[in-house]
């Protein structure tokens, strides 16, 4: 019998481990991704969160059992928590969530997944959110208690689609007079961090977030690209994550600076983004947007350069009362 690995915290070895898993799933089945799941998602939560945030998460790994480090299904907790924002703000999660990943050969483990998240979570509200495609854990929620999170799931909800497109064809960028094209390689890393922090402001990225995102792979600062105005401010930025074995790449997070929104950069900076993960051995581009109607902003601005929806957010919960 295999048996499962498991820990309070989460270490780097651990997350290879997951992302390796990701890579097949993107290649076997990319529709069943869940959010926070890719190779990409799972190196920015890891990388920015962990110092912060770590003693809030459990994680447990089912291994393949062949000898390798291959697993068939890993899941991770987040158990409540408060991070303090840039505006001296204070964000809170008093519910579980989990993210985790099976492999389409072995749907038993979502049973065992579901069943220790009940013995982290237990007392409080648990939330799973599959993707609509994933019918095998779809039908497993109702036994397990689970019902559908109608406010998360309705169109002013905050239910996020993933979306995905060729790199075969491409646009190319032209920014307008004085703007140029910068990368993390360029401006260093303490400014490459504040253009996300004025971006996402109030932001909740840790100073402890930035270096944990450029040690944790795939991170590359060159494909860490921004827009530059001609003040010098950082106008924007986007992270490219690569992965050289699905050969795909994902665009998070992807942000303008306030004073410089509705000038099309996000749109020039996302056609120099897929050149550059072109460049790099990408053939296949993956992003995640809220999905829900009433937030149109982001699906259109991804819609506009190419972007097709591949799968969608399925919330559920399951309330400890």
């Amino acid at each position: 019998m295999r048996r499962a690995a498991h820990s309070s915290g989460c270490g780097s070895a651990q997350l290879r481990m997951m992302q390796g898993l990701a890579q097949e799933v993107t290649i076997l089945c990319p529709e069943i991704l869940v959010g926070g799941a890719t190779v990409g998602e799972l190196a920015w939560n890891f990388g920015k969160d962990r110092k912060t945030l770590g003693h809030t998460w459990h994680h447990r790994l089912w291994p393949r059992g062949d000898g390798t480090h291959r697993l068939d299904a890993w899941a991770w907790v987040r158990l409540p928590f408060s991070v303090t924002r840039t505006d001296g703000s204070v964000g809170t999660s008093p519910s579980a969530n989990l993210t985790w990943q099976v492999h389409p050969d072995h749907p038993e483990r979502m049973d065992e997944i579901l069943d220790w998240y009940a013995e982290q979570a237990a007392g409080l509200d648990r939330y799973v959110i599959p993707q609509d495609a994933d019918a095998a854990m779809l039908a497993r929620l109702p036994a397990q208690g689970y019902t559908l999170d109608e406010e998360g799931a309705g169109d002013d909800g905050d239910w996020h689609q993933c979306n995905r497109r060729s790199l075969a064809s491409l646009l190319d960028p032209v920014l307008p007079a004085g703007f140029r094209f910068r990368s993390a390689a360029d401006v260093g890393p303490e400014a490459a961090t504040r253009a996300h922090i004025d971006a996402w402001h109030p932001s909740s990225f840790p100073a402890t977030g930035r270096a944990g995102v450029q040690a944790t792979w795939p991170y590359r600062a060159d494909l860490h690209v921004l827009v530059e105005a001609p003040d010098a401010t950082l106008a924007a930025a986007a992270i490219i994550w690569f992965d050289p074995v699905s050969r795909t790449a994902e665009f998070e997070p992807v942000g303008t600076h306030p004073a410089y929104r509705r000038q099309g950069l996000a749109t020039v900076l996302l056609w120099h983004g897929m050149h550059k993960a072109r460049q790099a051995g990408a053939d296949t581009m993956l992003v995640a947007c809220v999905g829900a109607a009433a937030h149109p902003a982001a699906r259109d601005l991804y819609y506009g350069v190419g972007f097709t929806p591949i799968s969608h957010d399925v919330p559920h919960v399951r309330r400890a009362r």
